[in-house]
């Protein structure tokens, strides 16, 4: 007998409504050309979206600027666009305040942090008034993170292994001192991520260690000392209590770790990817427990999705381009478009062409209406803390919000840590539903029948309805479109090829059934021979 037992090189069949998720580029006239875009080697994004505006670090002599471009203007960007620009030395992290569209923060090399007040009208002139300047540490400040529920809470990241947490509540220009600083890390700050309703703070460091604090009182709950994996990024992965980190392994392997938030001595999985060397850039969707990896350099873009039980990260498939991303931005959910069952979009820094890309990861549907099951209610932009609140020790969860269309903001109240990711699949082409109809019903994956004068009225109506919605994961398979692209071509191949395995594995049952009933029959035969 061999090795490996025959069909065992089939992956698992697992059923989810995010299976076929691909991703969609935006037309030339859609993108945004001619953009500056920074050559700085940093680690870092480089790119802030919301549901108004993009901004992104761009190229300065003399100090450092970012960009804000307004998101519906698309196509080549004047050369003397106005900039926003203040600091004296290079721009290294934006972001925009979660809570209020026309305010950004931003970090930089010499030091200060920025908040600016971005005006509703297009800027005329490069804007160099900024609201408010925090000063305080005693390098270059690296990464700045807005507290998730709080409101006017900034976090920031310094060259001097300082996190400092801000206060913005407050009628001083310039913010000398924090109400916070955090020290107990041995080396630069890579990356920082809160849970969802920001009670902790995850951090990575290049000390090697991934660390989990209580971001008011500054103390470490938790810390990795784990060696086999060398982390640059970490995340926390919504309400399910687990952290994810990318970095590398100790074979130098681009390499995800999952770990408990609870028990970071080890991790609970580890996946190693290729052996490129560009830092990974994960986002997690907690509406739709999807995973995006994101690699600098990288000309593709990985997706997983999550779930609490084994195994854990639940490999999709990816979006493959021709062009490079050095940076990347993502709007927030509220900025989606619903109507094109668009579930993430990812805004792509390509410095060979001087261009950013909006690319859209999109569920199949035909249908034009509003799909509940993939818009569960999100984070909205109103904050569920004052931050003196939050100073003193509350924790609440975020607002939630509806993403239909003119739906209003709903009451605080905790995300649920997993969601079904089902939905039933069908056979693909209509020659197929005759072979294949019975085998269907009897595994419980199709229509079933009855017969006309015992069938009751609601069967007949059940039937007439599944003639109208015949979908697969969305797709009518009688009236599906021709794909319009290369990626919409492979999705189409890809969800083929599964539905033939699928089918294959069906009838091979059936067959094994079919030869165990006859060897019972032959059996029953010989033992008795009146038959």
């Amino acid at each position: 007998m061999g090795l490996f037992s025959p069909m065992s090189w089939h992956p698992q069949y697992r059923s989810s409504k995010f299976r076929h998720v691909f991703g969609k580029p935006a037309s030339k006239e859609n993108c945004y050309d001619s953009v500056p875009i920074t050559h700085s080697v940093q680690d870092n994004h480089f790119c802030a979206v919301n549901p108004h505006f993009i901004a992104v670090v761009t190229e300065c002599t003399g100090g450092g600027a970012f960009l804000v471009i307004p998101l519906h203007q698309t196509g080549k960007l004047d050369p003397h666009y106005p900039k926003v620009c203040g600091h004296r030395g290079n721009v290294l992290d934006v972001k925009w305040n979660p809570f209020n569209d026309f305010e950004i923060a931003s970090c930089s090399e010499d030091a200060t942090i920025k908040l600016w007040d971005i005006p509703k009208q297009l800027l005329t002139k490069n804007l160099t008034a900024f609201r408010k300047e925090l000063v305080g540490h005693a390098r270059k400040v690296g990464l700045v993170e807005w507290h998730p529920t709080a409101a006017n809470i900034l976090f920031s990241s310094g060259y001097d292994y300082k996190v400092m947490v801000w206060n913005l509540d407050s009628k001083e220009t310039v913010i000398m001192s924090p109400v916070k600083t955090i020290n107990c890390h041995q080396d630069v700050i890579l990356s920082m991520s809160f849970n969802t309703n920001g009670s902790l703070l995850a951090t990575a460091c290049k000390d090697r260690k991934i660390r989990v604090l209580d971001p008011r009182a500054g103390t470490v709950l938790q810390e990795a000392n784990y060696k086999g994996h060398r982390a640059s990024k970490v995340l926390f992965l919504g309400n399910l209590k687990k952290l994810l980190s990318t970095g590398t392994s100790r074979w130098n392997n681009r390499q995800m770790a999952l770990w408990d938030q609870d028990d970071l001595s080890v991790p609970v999985t580890e996946v190693d990817l290729d052996g490129s060397s560009g830092v990974l850039f994960p986002f997690y969707d907690a509406d739709t427990s999807m995973l995006y990896v994101v690699g600098k350099g990288d000309r593709n873009i990985h997706y997983y999705e999550i779930s609490a039980n084994k195994p854990h990260l639940n490999y999709l498939t990816e979006y493959h381009s021709y062009n490079p991303q050095k940076g990347i931005g993502v709007m927030p959910k509220r900025g989606l478009d619903v109507s094109s069952c668009e579930i993430f979009r990812f805004y792509k820094l390509i410095t060979t062409k001087s261009l950013i890309e909006p690319v859209s990861m999109i569920v199949p549907r035909r249908s034009e209406s509003y799909q509940e099951d993939i818009y569960p209610p999100t984070a909205s932009a109103q904050p569920s803390l004052t931050a003196q609140e939050w100073l003193s020790g509350m924790n609440k969860e975020p607002v939630l919000m509806s993403l239909r269309p003119g739906a209003e903001p709903l009451s605080p109240q905790p995300l649920p840590s997993e969601r079904t990711l089902s939905v039933p699949t069908a056979p693909t082409s209509p020659h197929l539903l005759n072979q294949t109809g019975r085998l269907l019903a009897e595994d419980g994956r199709g229509p079933f029948s009855l017969p006309e004068e015992k069938a009751p009225r609601w069967a007949a109506e059940h039937r007439l309805e599944e003639k109208k919605t015949w979908l697969t994961d969305g797709f009518d398979i009688f009236e599906c479109p021709p794909p319009k692209t290369e990626n919409e071509l492979l999705q189409m191949f890809y969800r083929q090829q599964d539905e033939i395995r699928r089918l294959r594995e069906l009838v091979t049952q059936r067959e094994v059934q079919a030869k165990q009933l006859e060897l019972e029959i032959r059996n029953l035969r010989m033992s008795s021979p009146r038959l």
